[in-house]
């Protein structure tokens, strides 16, 4: 393959010259702030009675809108790549507490607009959305109307809103700040260092158990030190949260996340409940690898420990080639834009001191651009995040053509293309290799990603829920945060596991993100949910490139029950399409223990 050298550092000098220190990326803030005026006088031409006539100040409103959007999403995203690429730029901080102003100004124009659009008369409003110029948007203008008759008056909203800057998104903010603190002591060849949480992260990939087992009870003790800090976070947060949805009359905390989700209860009880009848498979898988390990049963330590060292690691360079080949299989357009990421520098993967930890895809529509977050170390694993961003990534190039307002795809969609991706390069790879370590590496790195989906992610899922349910009776300890987390991991992992990691709640970012709450079940959902159109892919070959670019396409401007319904025709509320999709999740179950066994 005849590629030019990748870098492993991204660049952001072609978004705003200057990084935190940005003169150009200021100006852009004042010209957001300007946009959010103008949608907030916009709204000030509002008849008393809105009327057919009056359609051009809504579309006018509708373009203020959306200009905001695409310029809030554009500084959303640098500021966050600027904080994660190095954790200690305290003027990163600073711009992102002018960003989530911003962020909040618009929010509380929003609330106008929603109660605006509620107060249109039944007749009307359906002769509104007759109107060709608003046609495409009719989804998520009904979405709209109907928000508002679900919330307070628009004062209150509004005031929650402003409340929020201090008070609910800075418990997370402070969360963030404290995260770039923890330092994890780790001795590597003699030599004592001090790893961030993201190198550190990276070691439980170490093929030394000794060396794994040592670095988790180092990572408990990094998180534990702080541990009543983060408590303090994580019950502000909620608590804000739960007297927000009182106030509002919402009983069921998943209320706001289904909704967000587009999903239905009924989709997210079927699926879990699947998920719990048909984890034996995984069970068994796990403790086969225990006995390859030689020991007992596996520990948290173990769960991304390798059992196979043959060709188990790659340069970044490798890693890169390595995708762009496998993409190759599934169609031209998904493979020639993951070239332009890899030479545009769009990735920052170097392993380094001060970067935050996990991985991250995000946009940048007012360039169509994207960013990729991850630290690289050239395990199986690595490659699977980057290729799982790179879906995101090209997810948000689908949509580039699609309207503003119907391009804010839920986070349970989002999830699917990013698998998707990540299947791509884990099936393709397994067709290609005769070697015996070598398809071993690849079917465990396979089989930890379904445990993760449907394990890991259904023990953040308990506990959330049983979190919740008693945080509305008061305060949750540190110490009973961390019994809930024990107790929904043995549950989640079918107690399997011979050691937990009770502090986890902690150490995942995921349960301090305010944008979204629940922000873990999608996850499982867009797994699930990409293996049925996996399953259409790999019986059509190239030619399922656009019908999957048409399904993207979508995905901002539908409920994934009708998303499933029109492009899979499966009906996601029923046990059929669950237990097709965890069944193949778990088929690789089989071949590991034969394997294995040889």
């Amino acid at each position: 393959m005849n590629l030019p050298t990748f870098s492993s550092t991204w660049d952001l000098e072609t978004l705003f010259k200057g990084g935190s220190q940005s003169e150009e990326f200021l100006i852009y803030l004042k010209d957001i702030s300007m946009s959010i005026n103008q949608l907030n006088q916009a709204t000030l031409k509002w008849p008393n009675t809105f009327t057919c006539e009056d359609v051009s100040i809504l579309k006018e409103i509708l373009d203020s809108m959306s200009n905001s959007i695409v310029k809030l999403e554009q500084a959303n995203s640098f500021v966050g790549c600027l904080q994660a690429q190095n954790t200690a730029d305290t003027e990163a901080n600073i711009l992102r507490a002018k960003v989530t102003d911003l962020n909040t100004n618009f929010s509380k124009a929003i609330l106008k607009v929603d109660q605006l659009l509620g107060d249109i008369d039944e007749d009307t409003w359906k002769q509104v959305l007759k109107r060709p110029e608003l046609t495409d948007l009719t989804y998520i203008l009904n979405e709209m109307r109907n928000q508002s008759k679900e919330k307070l008056s628009v004062e209150k909203e509004q005031l929650i809103q402003q409340l929020s800057v201090d008070g609910y998104i800075g418990w997370e903010q402070l969360y963030d700040l404290l995260v770039s603190k923890v330092q994890i002591p780790f001795n590597e060849n003699g030599v004592e260092k001090n790893l961030s949480v993201g190198q550190a992260s990276n070691k439980f990939s170490d093929s030394n158990r000794k060396v794994r087992k040592e670095l988790l009870e180092k990572w408990e003790s990094g998180w534990g030190n702080q541990k009543e800090l983060f408590a303090e976070a994580l019950n502000r947060l909620s608590g804000f949260r739960l007297s927000v949805y009182k106030e509002r009359g919402w009983e069921n905390p998943l209320k706001e996340p289904l909704a967000i989700n587009r999903m239905k209860m009924e989709t997210l009880d079927m699926m879990w409940q699947v998920i719990s009848e048909n984890k034996q498979p995984l069970v068994d898988y796990m403790n086969q690898k225990a006995k390859v390990l030689g020991v007992e049963k596996l520990g948290w330590y173990d769960l991304e420990a390798p059992i196979a060292e043959a060709n188990s690691v790659l340069s970044y360079q490798e890693g890169a080639e390595f995708i762009i080949k496998q993409f190759s299989n599934f169609g031209p357009l998904l493979t020639n834009f993951t070239k332009k990421a890899f030479e545009k520098n769009w990735i920052e993967a170097e392993d380094r001191p001060n970067k935050a930890p996990g991985g991250f895809c995000t946009g940048l529509p007012d360039t169509n651009e994207s960013r990729i977050f991850m630290t690289y170390s050239g395990t199986p694993s690595n490659i699977s995040t980057l290729a799982h961003e790179l879906g995101h990534a090209f997810h948000s190039y689908a949509m580039e053509d699609i309207h503003p307002l119907n391009s804010d795809y839920a986070m349970n969609v989002a999830e699917t293309a990013s698998t998707f991706a990540e299947m791509i390069v884990a099936d393709a790879a397994l067709k290609h290799t005769t070697n015996k370590e070598e398809r071993l590496a690849l079917l465990d790195d396979k089989l930890q990603r379904s445990v993760a989906m449907l394990m890991n992610i259904h023990s953040r899922f308990l506990f959330e829920t049983a979190f919740y349910e008693e945080r509305k009776q008061g305060y949750v300890s540190s110490d009973r945060l961390s019994l809930l987390m024990l107790d929904a991991q043995k549950e989640g992992y079918s107690d399997s596991l011979e050691e937990y990691h009770p502090l986890f709640w902690a150490s995942k970012l995921h349960f301090f993100i305010t944008d979204v709450p629940f922000y873990n079940f999608p996850y499982t959902f867009g797994y699930l949910f990409s293996l049925g159109i996996y399953a259409n892919a790999l019986e059509e070959g190239q030619e399922f490139e656009q019908k999957y670019i048409s399904l993207l396409k979508d995905t901002g401007s539908m409920s994934v029950e009708d998303l499933a319904m029109k492009h899979l025709s499966v009906d996601l509320t029923k046990k059929d399409f669950w237990e097709k999709a965890v069944k193949m999740a778990t088929s690789d179950v089989e071949e590991f223990i034969k394997l294995t066994n040889c």
